[in-house]
């Protein structure tokens, strides 16, 4: 449950830190809401492959390369399908353009966030560097 707590915590800091500079220079309307919901989108999947993962190499350490790029792409499914069905249904995505700039920012975010605690907690598991 550690790295899970250490993936939220990490996506809320890089938020905080990146979203109060951004809506004081780029000063648009909708960075709060925008960047919010980006993180969200990003972090669900990131937290529910984080466990996947972990809970699937468990029983058999080999598989890591194979389950890591399955759940690679089933999050980035999961990511752009949410993202079209609220560009498409939801009007204030469809205002300005930042929307897609901030889903790429956390995406790639908690993309490498979620592989540096799989790195580090795999390596830690199996007493090598």
């Amino acid at each position: 449950m550690k790295p899970v707590v250490l993936l939220m915590s990490g996506v809320g800091l890089f938020w905080g830190l990146l979203v109060v500079p951004a809506q004081y220079f780029l000063q648009g309307e909708w960075t709060y809401l925008y960047s919010g919901t980006a993180a969200l989108l990003c972090l669900v999947p990131a937290i529910v492959t984080l466990l996947w993962i972990r809970w699937s190499t468990k029983t058999d350490p080999q598989q890591m390369p194979i389950v890591v790029l399955g759940a690679t792409g089933i999050r980035l499914f999961g990511v752009l399908l949410a993202a079209f069905l609220l560009l498409q249904s939801v009007p204030v995505f469809r205002q300005e353009p930042g929307f897609l700039y901030w889903l790429i920012v956390f995406y790639l975010f908690t993309l490498a966030l979620e592989m540096y605690l799989l790195v580090s907690g795999h390596s830690q598991t199996n007493g090598s560097v």
